[in-house]
């Protein structure tokens, strides 16, 4: 790896690299982006609309002009199509949900320092809390991401002849529900915790897969799974844990598959000397404030976890994936 020839420029711009951060952050929340998509509008008219502070909101939307992220013209501002695209709350692209999850992550980083000190989480697991604003947007926001890889993903993997496909720890379902659009022999059950039903069942009703996916409440940590399947596919599930509770998901998912079948393990994956790439390895800090054991793993740890599962023919598959990201594979024998 080239080392970056450091200078003072260089480190203070990290350093301050939040203040843009926290100007997005505080636009999407406030919905200007989506209130401005409607047309120029002044920043007395907005403030007023918004029950907002002129003098503060001003300065907000003067930030939000010098990133880039909006217009101005006179005294109006508006919103760029490329910037409404993804955070007009009416877009069908928009990205709300998983900037507003980064937002409440905010907090916890903040105190990363105590988390490092006691080697355990300094805020809620967003996951497994029950529905609110945080957790609607931690699911909304992974189906964002998901949004854009998963049409990716589903055409690079062959699940030709596959009939059955668990989705564990699926969260609103949309890596199962393109592998169905995919794949017209494909049926689908995802297993997630009760609190994520609702979720899952309305983004299976957007895309009409009511006959062909299905939602299992359940709580991944226990056993046994719903068994007879041809395909388990796990995304972004194994570092929310420690490598014990790795092992005992993977047993449990080997168990569900039928002989033959195959299992996918999604994740950002670490490099073996873990120092790279940069997401995975900032991405185990965010698992160390907001869970008790998880954290990235790399491609060694991940191969040997689905060994011990009993699984062979283990390879990690050629696709090219934003920060970090791979799928590795292994097979269960007849």
């Amino acid at each position: 790896m080239e080392i970056s020839n450091w200078n003072p420029a260089m480190l203070l711009k990290l350093s301050g690299s939040y203040w843009e951060t926290c100007a997005l952050h505080t636009g999407v929340k406030l919905d200007l982006f989506t209130h401005l998509a409607d047309g120029p509008c002044a920043a007395t008219e907005l403030s007023m609309k918004l029950e907002l502070d002129t003098r503060g909101l001003t300065m907000l939307l003067d930030a939000l002009v010098a990133l880039q992220l909006l217009k101005k013209q006179s005294d109006e501002y508006s919103v760029p199509e490329s910037v409404s695209a993804f955070l007009d709350r009416k877009s069908t692209d928009y990205l709300g949900y998983i900037i507003m999850h980064h937002h409440h992550l905010v907090e916890g980083w903040s105190r990363l320092d105590e988390a490092i000190r006691s080697g355990t989480p300094v805020r809620n697991r967003i996951s497994h809390e029950p529905t609110d604003v945080e957790r609607e947007s931690f699911l909304l926001g992974m189906f964002n991401l998901a949004m854009l890889i998963a049409p990716k993903v589903a055409s690079h993997i062959d699940l030709f002849g596959r009939r059955r496909l668990l989705d564990l720890g699926g969260g609103p379902g949309t890596y199962a529900i393109h592998f169905c659009q995919k794949n017209p022999q494909l049926n689908a059950t995802i297993l997630d915790l009760q609190t994520t039903q609702s979720f899952a069942e309305t983004t299976i009703k957007r895309f009409f897969m009511n006959e062909r996916v299905d939602f299992v409440a359940g709580d991944f940590h226990g056993g046994p799974y719903p068994d007879g399947f041809d395909v388990v596919w796990l995304s972004h599930v194994l570092h929310g844990e420690g490598p014990e509770n790795c092992s005992n998901m993977l047993s449990n998912a080997v168990a569900a598959l039928e002989s033959g079948g195959v299992l996918f393990v999604h994740e950002f994956i670490l490099d073996n000397d873990r120092t790279a790439p940069l997401f995975p390895a900032l991405f185990s800090l965010n698992m160390l404030v907001c869970t008790p054991e998880g954290r990235a793993y790399n491609e060694q740890e991940i191969i040997e976890l689905l060994r011990l599962a009993g699984l062979s023919r283990i390879e990690r598959l050629q696709i090219d994936l934003p920060n970090g990201a791979g799928i590795i594979c292994g097979h269960k024998e007849s």
